[in-house]
């Protein structure tokens, strides 16, 4: 039997979840209960829910906390009525949202949260980041962000701190993206989107107070194949500030073992910038950054030596492709020219995919000093990780082998 499997595509999957969803944490002493509302918005004259789950056929639905309180420990969830990705408003919807649009945008704002001083954009594809940037102004920090990766960011999320421009909307409706947020849209920006008429448009109005939500703590569900449930805290980056990153050290069979260079300023800017994006980063990972820019990050791999690799080669052909299309105005892969593409190759090499200068940011510590290596042999001159595996020192010798400066955070950072 034939299918249309574009049409499938373009479905709206109803829903036979209820209107309102309780859960309660019980025990001898007390009941808490944390009180749902679904949401739905109105679409065409008609009350809409999530198009559908993470594949088609998948019913899904938005539910918003509306009520309770929840503390265990000396912990407490964030209280009700502190929207953000549950409650946002649809702006131009082509096609309304499905859960795996909302949770690349929750997940944009669960890295953008941690960058207000500046204008930010992040850009969010499957759950994780293809492109983060600071800029000096909003269009610089999407363009630096969408470059960074211009393959990946297609049909991404793209999440911005500051109000849309006009310059910004341009940037935006030259591309082909699934999502935009943010606080608002200057006069003009939101004609200029249109152009993009399947394009989500959310603002969402808590956005200016996102950094309240920095150290605020939700619960993470995650159910089982047989019905059963993880509980378990949401993960709170310690490491906020400059001052919180400790220069790496250890000691070995009664010898210690410190890293002889100090981090410069920019680099320091670089490295807390490095771990912040890390928090939103499907683990095991590894990430290299530059002037407070993404330039490769590797994502949910088993090793640690691996990822550090699939970084480094992301880099080098991102750089690739950002040189093609920025000189000749196609992707790299299209390039028939065998003289330009060598050309952008020998470039990409001599510059070490833009990897020279970088830092470098792992999750978790590196149990071998073959995945720091990695990056001291494209020229990363910092490093950030959490520290305390049993070969520290091994990492630390390599580090200060290549006059490299390693600091840790004393967290993992581990998202799955």
């Amino acid at each position: 039997m034939s299918k249309d499997l574009k049409k499938m595509y373009k479905t709206v999957v109803g829903d036979h979840f209820p209107p309102q969803m309780e859960i309660s944490f019980v025990d001898e002493e007390q009941r808490q209960t944390l009180f749902y509302e679904k949401v739905s918005w109105e679409i065409a004259g008609e009350a809409k829910g999530l198009r559908y789950g993470e594949n088609p056929g998948q019913e899904a639905a938005l539910y918003k906390l509306a009520n309770g309180n929840l503390a265990l420990g000396d912990a407490k969830t964030i209280a009700p009525g502190q929207y953000l990705a549950s409650d946002i408003e649809l702006l131009q919807s082509g096609k309304h949202p499905g859960k795996t649009n909302l949770t690349d945008a929750d997940n944009s704002l669960n890295i953008l949260r941690y960058f207000t001083d500046r204008p930010a954009a992040v850009i969010v594809k499957h759950n994780n980041p293809c492109g983060v940037a600071l800029g000096i102004s909003l269009e610089t920090a999407y363009l630096n962000a969408y470059m960074a990766d211009r393959v990946a960011a297609f049909g991404g999320c793209i999440a911005l701190n500051r109000p849309v421009d006009k310059a910004t909307a341009e940037a935006i409706a030259a591309q082909y993206a699934e999502v935009v947020v943010a606080p608002g849209y200057e006069e003009g920006a939101l004609d200029i989107l249109a152009k993009r008429k399947n394009l989500r448009v959310i603002a969402i109005n808590n956005i200016e107070r996102l950094s309240s939500f920095v150290g605020q703590r939700v619960v993470d569900f995650k159910s089982l194949i047989d019905g059963g449930v993880i509980v378990q805290w949401s993960f709170v980056p310690e490491t906020l500030k400059k001052e919180d990153l400790k220069l790496a050290e250890t000691e070995y069979k009664g010898q210690k073992y410190s890293i002889n260079r100090k981090p410069t300023e920019a680099e320091l800017e670089d490295l807390l910038f490095g771990w912040l994006v890390e928090s939103g980063i499907t683990s095991n990972s590894v990430i290299y950054v530059k002037d407070c820019v993404t330039v490769g990050i590797g994502t949910g791999e088993q090793d640690r030596v691996g990822v550090a690799q699939i970084a480094r080669d992301k880099a080098y052909r991102k750089l690739a492709d950002r040189y093609c299309f920025n000189m000749h105005g196609i992707p790299y892969n299209e390039l028939q020219d065998k003289e330009k593409k060598g050309e952008i190759d020998a470039r990409v090499a001599l510059e070490k995919g833009g990897l020279i200068g970088s830092a470098m940011v792992s999750d978790a510590f590196f149990p071998f000093r073959d995945g720091v290596d990695v990056g001291i042999q494209e020229g990363v001159t910092s490093v950030v990780q959490p520290g305390g595996a049993m070969n520290d020192h091994e990492v630390i010798s390599a580090c200060n082998e290549s006059d490299v400066t390693m600091v840790f955070t004393g967290q993992r950072s581990f998202k799955h």
